[in-house]
């Protein structure tokens, strides 16, 4: 090995930044709040904190505005956070490729989905799968938002959108429909909806605020003539996520328009008006072109696929 010069030796004598440190400011950036990255980190407000302005004074200058509202990116704190999620990006490809070099799928794998999907649907397979590839691990992360996969906040994606960006891989899934659920012990005491009009007389259970779905609260227009602008129904309670819904409907608190996959299994409910049916919607398995080899994306995505098969209400 050639000795090194003295321009490498004075590279590997110099203390740059942290690096748990610009970790540390990068998960703050993304999730806005030290709060937000305190839940994400695992780490106190005030640890997150001191490491942010040890990090401050190494650089020698502010990464963030701090207000009473949040906190903003300083012009530095803009440039530091391009390559922060540059070595991000590349670490994470870095990681997946060295796992990948075994003959067996193995490594780990970071999911994000709905919290309708990911918490009922997606939960009842896990354990055959990972039953079926134990070196496999699995991180699920449900939310309603869409997480940057391009920027490697997760590895797979089950988006009920079509994604717009080139460089990610994407595979229909399934196509779910919607339909009308009620508990059993609800439809005792209010009576069975014969017809659309009837719900207008009946508890209503509805996704709040911005559903990840634009037309999942077709129930309150079901029925309804295009040509009479009728204004909605008033529902009776909102839910901002469709597993509250789910249990709500199951706890007898009204009727709910529910995707098949999450009101067809549930043993305390059954559909009304079976021949009312909302829109429907696909769900498509996502990742990053970089992913395209991996082991343990494709024996998952067949695994999906074949659960998809084995169920008829799709």
């Amino acid at each position: 090995m050639p000795p090194k010069s003295s321009q490498d030796k004075d590279f590997f004598r110099s203390e740059g930044p942290d690096w748990d440190r610009i970790r540390i400011f990068h998960s703050v950036a993304e999730a806005g709040s030290f709060t937000r990255a305190a839940d994400r980190l695992g780490l106190s407000q005030s640890a997150i904190s001191r490491q942010i302005s040890a990090l401050e004074e190494e650089l020698g200058a502010a990464v963030f505005h701090r207000h009473a509202r949040g906190l903003v990116l300083t012009e530095q704190g803009e440039i530091l956070l391009g390559t922060a999620r540059e070595i991000a990006r590349k670490m994470a490809m870095t990681v997946s490729a060295l796992q990948e070099r075994r003959d067996e799928p193995a490594g780990h794998l970071r999911l994000t989905t709905t919290v309708g999907i990911g918490t009922v649907w997606l939960t009842h397979h896990l354990p055959a799968f990972l039953d079926a590839y134990p070196d496999i691990t699995i991180s699920l992360m449900v939310t309603d938002e869409d997480l940057d996969l391009g920027m490697r906040q997760a590895d797979v994606a089950l988006r009920l959108t079509r994604p717009t960006q080139g460089d990610l891989v994407q595979r229909k899934l399934m196509t779910s429909h919607t339909h009308i659920y009620a508990a059993p012990g609800y439809l005792a005491r209010h009576g069975l909806p014969e017809k659309a009009d009837d719900l207008d007389r009946h508890r209503l259970i509805v996704y709040g605020e911005e559903a990840p779905v634009p037309s999942l609260n077709w129930i309150l227009l079901a029925g309804r003539d295009d040509e009479v602008q009728a204004p909605p129904r008033r529902p009776a309670l909102s839910v901002n996520h469709v597993y509250g819904m789910l249990r709500a409907a199951e706890a007898g608190l009204g009727l709910a328009s529910l995707p098949d996959y999450l009101g067809a299994p549930s043993k305390n409910l059954v559909r009304v008006l079976p021949d009312l049916e909302g829109p429907a919607f696909t769900c498509y398995f996502v990742y990053p072109e970089e992913l395209r080899a991996s082991k343990r994306v494709t024996v998952f995505r067949d695994f999906l696929l074949e659960k998809v098969a084995e169920q008829p209400i799709w």
